[in-house]
């Protein structure tokens, strides 16, 4: 299944999901306080602080990426944890090369 380009460039369109985005490409570096390694990804608390924005809008951003298709979503407990998709970002940057 291929990702729908225009709903990937709607969600890259905001700078807060592109932050958000280039912070989880090195989650080591961004979220350093996180307690639980980061092979589930990056909690959503962690991201919420570093965002410094109400926890309603960075839901609403990590939901966009997500049905995008550029981050997955896993829970443990009540805990969500977010991941880049690299093969969907890979897949629109080869796109934009061939388009553009």
């Amino acid at each position: 299944m291929h990702p729908d380009t225009n709903l990937l460039l709607k969600a890259l369109a905001n700078q807060h999901r592109r932050q958000i985005l280039g912070w989880l490409r090195d989650p080591q570096k961004h979220f350093p306080d996180q307690e639980h390694t980061f092979v589930l990804g990056v909690c959503a608390g962690q991201i919420e602080r570093k965002c410094g924005l109400a926890q309603s809008t960075v839901s609403s951003h990590l939901a966009i990426l997500q049905h995008a298709g550029l981050i997955t979503r896993e829970r443990l407990g009540q805990t969500h944890y977010f991941k880049r998709r690299e093969d969907t970002i890979a897949m629109l940057a080869k796109t934009l090369e061939i388009t553009l």
